[in-house]
């Protein structure tokens, strides 16, 4: 087994935007390690599409803030703050914009061995609520089959 990448991550994302949900689950493996007081969740997102092009999703968590970096084709990062509102750059085809998250929620249950993190936030483009969103993510330790 790889010892690099030795966590299991599970993903669900849920984006309100003009009273429809969508939802996303993903279940992947990645990596989880803990420097000072901060988390870092990093895993690989694969295209639907296209199998060979992934972004490569590296989350750090700190006592108040998660930073979401994600690197690929069109990179992004979303900075959420419990409370504050942060203007954030996202890569499109069409070009660079800047878009508005608020951040209403931020419970992190992690711990060394693992844990959760679930955070709500509001997109906004030009201060008009574009969606609501939030994510819950798990990560636990995979368990190594005898055989």
């Amino acid at each position: 087994m790889d010892n690099k990448e030795k966590y299991m991550i599970s993903i669900i994302g849920e984006q309100c935007l003009d009273g429809e949900t969508d939802k996303i689950e993903v279940l992947t493996s990645g990596k989880f390690m803990r420097k000072r007081d901060h988390f870092y969740i990093g895993y690989k997102e694969y295209s639907e599409e296209n199998p060979a092009e992934y972004y490569d999703n590296l989350i750090k968590v700190e006592p108040n803030m998660v930073t979401i970096n994600r690197k690929g084709q069109i990179q992004t990062r979303l900075m959420l703050e419990k409370g504050r509102r942060h203007q954030c750059i996202y890569q499109t085809i069409a070009g660079d914009f800047s878009i508005g998250v608020f951040t209403k929620t931020l419970n992190n249950n992690l711990t060394d061995n693992g844990g959760s993190l679930e955070v709500s936030y509001t997109l906004d483009f030009d201060t008009n609520l574009v969606s609501e969103n939030r994510f819950y993510i798990e990560v636990t330790e995979k368990q190594i089959s005898e055989g």
